[in-house]
């Protein structure tokens, strides 16, 4: 992807607009296209075919990111939270043979094979290693990117996903909010989340935008747990326009207001997904004016599938399909997405061009074409009483209440349900929890409801493998650690 094609004639349109800054470096339009190029150039040098980029967040990490696909090469986003055995095996996996990073003496130290091999004008270091090509997995060609996805396996899956698709993914956020008129975004999320990279930096420069990308110890969005008053004060300090979350940090933000912090009113336009979304947390964000969209997507469909705008929004869904892709549901209710979106995973056979995939997720259409989220088809558990219950309807009216962080449900085979809990405060007494689970209950139908409640011993987070960059549980970790507390629950 050419840098100007990216760009298209925004630097001639506001070549002194600040496109880049992260509070400690600032890049023009005009300056934009230029600092790639030269990038690019040094990382043509190399030889390198197929990148690694492990960086913080930062205008380092989009300006690398930038300069690999202008040079159309393979970039694998390596995620900070990544374990070093799902680091290296996703690095093996995708035949990484040149890596950009900030990290030069950990990497080095960890993985001696790496030398390196030159720096970069922004400062990250260029490393180095020998990859037999008779070894390095074949990929589509035309694939600019492998994301990782972060699911409940040791070994995540490496997602290939063609240019076109990319173009297409960032080009339908760009046109779906383009009515806005936004023209100051700031990532909160790590950007190897295919969510941030597409729809923070590539959407905000197609639209002209200034994307701000502090790093994560400014924003307090560290891998190894959330500040909420730094992010707070990165919302107040940056005054952005518009925002992507996961549901755990609206929930923060409402709570925050709620308890008369003042959001800024510079914000026209907060996606939210990732993740279900309790409604009535959207109905508390609406009642504090919050310009608050949910969607829906998938790092398989190259990101963002589905979005309510101001201009089609219907509460409870996730919007309506974006035109680059179409959106059905079969007869098991599993909704399909077809259209550019990946080739497939790495190491399975791989598909060029436009195609169908079933997302896992349970969903229905209504006449007018928006999407609602049931839940995972795979999560569904039959209760003794032959009641089909999806477990994220359950977590998402427990995750509501105030004291309560996360929650996990089961129910298979029992004729009741029954929940792990982590509260907002490990010292939080036992009975304040069950009195928040019963509340809870009373939003959900008897069959649903919720008779046994223990609490998790560990916090879910990124850094311990419980929780992924979207916020969602890990179920079959956390069942794997914490499942017989649940079975020896009275």
């Amino acid at each position: 992807m050419e840098i100007d094609a990216l760009l298209g004639d925004t630097p001639r349109r506001a070549s002194g607009r600040m496109a880049l800054t992260d509070g400690r470096r600032s890049i023009t339009y005009g300056q934009l296209g230029s600092i790639v190029r030269s990038e690019a150039a040094l990382l043509r040098e190399t030889g390198g075919l197929r990148f690694g980029l492990l960086a913080e967040n930062g205008c380092d990490w989009a300006v690398a990111d930038l300069a690999v696909h202008h040079l159309n090469r393979v970039n694998v986003p390596l995620p900070a939270y990544f374990t070093p055995a799902q680091m290296r095996h996703a690095m093996d996996d995708a035949g990484v043979d040149t890596l950009i990073t900030d990290r030069r003496d950990e990497v080095m130290d960890r993985w001696p094979e790496f030398s390196l091999a030159g720096t970069l004008f922004n400062g990250l270091s260029v490393l180095r290693r020998a990859v037999d090509p008779s070894q390095r997995r074949a990929i589509p060609v035309g694939t600019t990117k492998i994301t990782y996805t972060s699911g409940s396996t040791a070994d995540p899956k490496g997602v290939c996903l063609p240019g076109a698709a990319l173009d297409r993914a960032s080009l339908a956020m760009v046109r779906a909010t383009e009515p806005i008129g936004i023209r100051r975004h700031l990532c909160l999320l790590p950007l190897p989340t295919l969510l941030e990279n597409l729809a923070g930096i590539h959407a905000s420069l197609r639209s002209g935008a200034t994307c701000v990308v502090p790093s994560s110890i400014d924003t307090g969005m560290s891998y190894g747990a959330l500040d909420p008053q730094r992010l707070l004060r990165s919302l107040s300090l940056h005054r952005p326009e518009s925002l992507v979350l996961v549901p755990e940090l609206l929930r923060l933000i409402v709570r925050a207001a709620q308890g008369g912090y003042a959001v800024p009113d510079s914000l026209k336009f907060i996606a939210v997904g990732g993740a279900p979304v309790a409604l009535s947390l959207l109905e508390e964000a609406a009642a504090l004016g919050l310009p608050v969209f949910e969607g829906y997507g998938l790092s398989e469909c190259g990101s963002v599938v589905c979005l309510n705008t101001p201009q089609a929004k219907r509460l409870g869904s996730v919007g309506r399909a974006l035109p680059h892709v179409r959106v059905s549901a079969d007869k098991a209710g599993e909704l399909r997405v077809s259209g550019w979106i990946m080739s497939g995973y790495l190491g399975d056979e791989l598909v060029d061009g436009p195609r169908e995939i079933a997302t896992g997720d349970l969903g229905e259409i209504d006449a007018d074409g928006y999407v609602y989220i049931r839940g995972r088809l795979r999560n569904i558990f039959i209760t003794s009483f032959g009641r089909n219950v999806s477990p994220e309807w359950i977590e998402r009216e427990l995750a509501h209440e105030p004291v309560i962080r996360h929650a996990l449900a089961i129910g298979e085979g029992r004729p009741d349900v029954r929940a792990l809990i982590c509260p907002v405060k490990p010292d939080l007494e036992q009975p304040t929890i069950v009195r928040a689970v019963e509340h809870a209950n009373e939003r959900l139908p008897d069959y649903a409801r919720v008779r046994h409640v223990v609490r998790m011993p560990e916090t879910p987070t990124l850094s311990n493998g419980l929780l992924t960059a979207n916020g969602r549980l890990r179920r079959e970790r956390i069942l794997e650690k914490f499942g017989a507390l649940l079975d020896r629950a009275a």
